[in-house]
């Protein structure tokens, strides 16, 4: 069997992890008080609050890895409450499974064009995955997982990865 190509590694089974702490940060969100609430919070004032935070990290990972593999772009339509954002979540797996490793082949090189805000981008696979791409996936889950903690949740590096371990109480400060 052939090795899966390497844009694929760097997204697909990245993405579905991801997709496992989206899982979780929405698992602690609807055991608050107020899920409702707390997917309203932004993680800093003018910001987009934590729910359309989630909503945007799970569809950047469908505007990255569908056009690597040469396909249109999905657009999920769920809302950014908790149901339909756990909607949204396995859409997004779904969809996510459904791509061949295959279709990632030459990705590297596949001129993918995008918007970034009122950017029009054009860049090669592998450019647009690792300078626009992964950028804007990690910058929405971290602005979610931020505006959860300002919710008063206690996160950690732990909720945010699925690896690390600390004992409990332990702060960074």
């Amino acid at each position: 069997m052939a090795e899966a190509p390497p844009l694929w590694r760097a997204t697909v089974p990245v993405f579905l992890s991801a997709l496992d702490r989206i899982g979780a940060m929405l698992d602690r969100t609807e055991a608050s008080a107020d899920p409702a609430a707390a997917l309203a919070t932004p993680p800093a004032d003018g910001m987009l609050p934590a729910g359309q935070q989630l909503a945007t990290a799970a569809q950047f990972m469908l505007r990255i890895a569908f056009p690597l593999a040469g396909r249109r772009v999905p657009e999920p339509r769920a809302g950014a409450d908790l149901a339909g954002l756990r909607a949204r979540v396995a859409e997004t797996r779904r969809l996510l499974e459904s791509l061949d490793a295959a279709e990632f082949s030459g990705a590297g090189t596949r001129v993918i064009r995008a918007q970034a805000g009122f950017a029009e981008l054009e860049m090669p696979g592998e450019a647009f995955l690792h300078r626009f791409g992964l950028p804007n996936l990690h910058f929405h889950q971290a602005m979610a997982h931020a505006a959860l903690k300002r919710a008063g949740f206690p996160l950690g590096k732990a909720d945010f990865d699925g690896l690390h371990d600390y004992p409990e109480g332990f702060s960074f400060g």
